[in-house]
């Protein structure tokens, strides 16, 4: 595996407000300014997949199966995947982006059907898209409800800054205006319900952990498993104040549980598949770290770093270790 998936930038957006950094208004980078990531775009797994036409300058969509696309920002830090699941009579978008560019556009072209949209979690990357859509799903939590209310530019502007970007932002965007807007949930998901698109069928599995109000989305037909924030293959973000280590802990066990059922792990970030075995390892590798059985790799006054072959975890440094 590549050195990138242990350094990857995009995941890191709260560690950089940490440092003395400018956030100047973001022209156009130049390979002589351009953060280090953007030499790493595009990476080399989408080489495996079909890239669709529709894709523009902000945007990248890629064709995974038939009834599958993933449509990526990879000119953004968070490299944020947006994944659309066609059925028969409807789509499901799994998570709608960063809100920098207009990813309802996108959708359209790729499917006429009613389109409803979920997020694998609320945090800013996975709901920026949301307003757009009028049927949106959603867990019923204190963070999610908080979160449907939007963020202002001084909560956001740095993912619209230049240490963020490989390129200019979308027509109208500008680090000064770029905000979430607010969205409203129409229905309401738990722990196991069941989405219904015609011919497919997901269920929702609640992994709090990331977040409160995390999930994933199971398709038993396919072996298709959609972990968002949960497992992506790059450092794993557990230093949030809303991440809770002993809930992912299950969480991760859950999803770790039902390998021998699966045949493809979709991840929100970077990359758009993980061999279903990288559960397992990412489990037993949290466990190492929960228990103490593992030390930091890298250590700072607020973060502890630990390094595998194809992930890591990014906790808080005074993180407490349960034995």
């Amino acid at each position: 595996m590549r050195k990138i998936y242990r350094n990857i930038p995009a995941r890191q957006s709260l560690i950089s407000a940490l440092m003395m950094l400018s956030l100047a208004a973001c022209a156009e980078n130049t390979p002589e300014t351009s953060p280090s990531f953007c030499a790493e775009i595009p990476r080399i797994d989408w080489a495996a997949y079909e890239k669709q036409t529709i894709s523009n300058e902000w945007f990248h969509v890629y064709r995974l199966s038939k009834k599958l696309y993933a449509i990526t920002e990879p000119f953004q830090w968070q490299e944020v995947i947006s994944y659309l699941i066609t059925g028969e009579e409807k789509a499901l978008l799994f998570d709608s982006g960063n809100g920098l560019g207009d990813i309802r556009a996108i959708v359209d072209k790729i499917t006429t059907l009613p389109v409803t949209v979920l997020a694998s979690h609320s945090h800013i990357d996975h709901v920026g898209g949301h307003w757009q859509f009028d049927t949106v799903l959603a867990p019923d939590t204190p963070f999610t409800n908080n979160r449907a209310k939007g963020k202002n530019n001084a909560f956001v502007r740095e993912e619209a800054s230049s240490i963020a970007l490989c390129k200019g932002l979308p027509t109208g965007v500008t680090v000064d205006n770029h905000h979430t807007k607010p969205f409203t949930p129409t229905m309401r998901v738990e722990d196991g319900s069941q989405i219904d698109l015609g011919g497919v069928t997901l269920e929702v599995l609640a992994i709090p952990g990331h977040t409160p109000d995390s999930i994933a989305l199971l398709d038993h037909k396919s072996g298709r498993l959609f972990t968002g924030d949960s497992y992506y293959k790059g450092p794993i973000w557990l230093y949030a104040d809303e991440t809770d280590l002993a809930a992912y802990r299950s969480s991760i066990a859950r999803l770790a549980a039902l390998v021998p059922n699966l045949n493809a792990v979709h991840g929100a970030h970077n990359v758009p598949f993980s061999n279903p075995d990288e559960l397992v390892k990412v489990r037993d590798g949290f466990e190492a770290v929960y228990t103490g059985h593992k030390t930091s790799d890298e250590k700072t006054k607020t973060q502890a770093r630990y390094h595998f072959k194809s992930f890591g975890f990014i906790l808080q440094a005074n993180h407490e270790v349960t034995q």
